[in-house]
């Protein structure tokens, strides 16, 4: 909320107790805060992981994107270590399902909640759910913990080291680490990911086949038009949006809703419809919850005219119904670090080598108008350099808010890569506390053998 002439109160100086003293605090358990977590605590560090919701798992389990490596392919060369672990945990726990466009397995997001609670306890992390972390404790320019807020009040959380996986580097950014943010209306959009159910299997899947998509068929509006390197466009897709274009003729929802458009993840043999990623919301700024108001309201009721959509004029859909929405928005896009490397297009691009590498991601790039599928074995190095923000001590950030351009960051946001860096994060973070060296000198080749211990690949 603006106003011409903002008010000002000040608040009363106040004591806050101290309910844990920690090696690594980690704020945020999507893939990147998760990965950070035990990777950690593997490596033999003290660990507390906070979310200021009841469960881990962020984008997978609070968003409800379940296609987790929907780019992998025959000859994907793909990242290894705690990333792919989520994926095979989840096969083994019963929470995971073959994904229709690639070689991977969706993860179900509810059952994923589970998943994420057995990794955090097998590798004794301290959990801090329903905790938001609110500000940074300093001490000049170093992090000393961080500040939350939850039920119980203000409550201090002392670390040696913190990792910022907030996705919108809110740690970072508050402890005055230099950042940049595109304007709003250049972000990517937002979006609410739904689930259906009582959908016909049978009668679905026949639909698809008489009439399949390709990547190719994602281009057609202003939204959806993506530049490929060709190979892609063939190839299948389980997109959506002949029965939205129906919809619009027929008048059955609002003419502006033409941007409706997108893929479904898996169709269980009980109907469930699941991760539909059909409604994005332009002009969205992630750290405004003003703007994240209207985003959530505005993408729930634009689902909803989806499903009428469907329901009239996508086969096996006709007496489908919501099953869920996400618990929040799907946010791409928001802060990224000024780092002491910012990766670029040409890195993601042109598989980049680098000597501090931590792991390595597949040349899948997927935003800003691009689409690139990692289907001839290119790959490229994730720098340690790229973690570490300037001008703050004992802080490291990890998943998509890491420093690099627009290009880069349409390969880096992507969950198993937020993994990726968050593994290398969580390994930096306890070698630093165990060796007392700080992160902008911290000895590379310890990292390496560790994350190499671990089962990552860095090269």
């Amino acid at each position: 909320m603006t106003s011409a002439a903002i008010q000002k109160i000040t608040e009363p100086a106040r004591a806050i107790d101290v309910v844990l003293e920690t090696d690594v605090l980690v704020v945020g358990s999507g893939p990147g805060g998760l990965a950070a977590a035990l990777a950690a605590a593997r490596a033999g560090a003290r660990t507390a992981l906070i979310d200021r919701h009841g469960c881990f798992g962020g984008n997978i389990t609070q968003v409800g994107v379940e296609g987790f490596a929907w780019y992998r392919h025959e000859h994907t060369v793909d990242c290894e270590g705690i990333g792919i672990e989520f994926e095979t945990r989840a096969k083994a726990m019963g929470a995971a399902m073959p994904e229709p466009q690639s070689l991977s397995h969706a993860l179900d997001a509810e059952m994923f909640k589970w998943v994420a609670d057995v990794l955090v306890k097998e590798a004794g992390i301290t959990p801090l759910l329903h905790r938001l972390g609110v500000a940074p404790i300093m001490e000049g320019g170093t992090i000393r913990g961080v500040i939350t807020e939850s039920k119980a009040g203000r409550e201090a959380i002392l670390a040696k080291r913190v990792i910022d996986a907030t996705g919108d580097a809110d740690i970072a950014a508050r402890a005055g680490a230099p950042y940049h943010k595109s304007p709003k209306e250049d972000m990517m959009a937002v979006s609410v990911m739904f689930s259906m159910s009582g959908v016909n299997k049978q009668r679905f899947i026949d639909a698809v086949k008489a009439d399949p998509q390709t990547y190719a068929d994602w281009s057609g509006n202003g939204e959806w038009d993506y530049e490929t390197t060709g190979k892609e466009d063939a190839m299948f897709s389980p997109f959506l949006r002949k029965p939205f274009k129906k919809a619009l003729e027929a008048g059955l929802i609002p003419p502006y809703l033409h941007t409706i458009a997108g893929t479904w993840g898996t169709v269980t043999d009980q109907g469930d419809l699941t991760y539909l990623n059909l409604v994005h919301v332009p002009g969205i700024d992630g750290t405004d919850p003003a703007d994240l108001t209207i985003g959530e309201m505005r993408g729930r009721q634009e689902a909803i005219h989806a499903m009428e959509a469907l329901r009239h004029f996508m086969p096996g859909c006709d007496g489908a119904k919501l099953r869920n929405f996400g618990m929040t928005l799907g946010i791409r896009d928001t802060r990224k670090i000024d780092a002491l490397y910012n990766l670029t297009g040409n890195d993601v691009r042109e598989q980049g080598r680098f000597e501090d590498a931590i792991g390595i991601f597949p040349e899948f790039i997927d935003g800003y108008g691009i689409l690139i599928l990692p289907t001839t074995g290119r790959y490229w190095q994730l720098p340690y350099r790229a973690l570490v923000p300037k001008g703050v001590n004992n802080l490291l950030v990890a998943g998509r808010s890491i420093g690099g351009d627009r290009t880069s960051h349409a390969s880096a946001r992507n969950m198993m890569c937020c993994a990726v860096s968050g593994q290398g994060a969580g390994v930096a973070a306890a070698i630093s506390s165990k060796r007392d060296e700080p992160f902008d000198r911290l000895n590379i080749a310890a990292v390496q053998a560790e994350l190499k211990r671990q089962g990552a690949r860095i090269q």
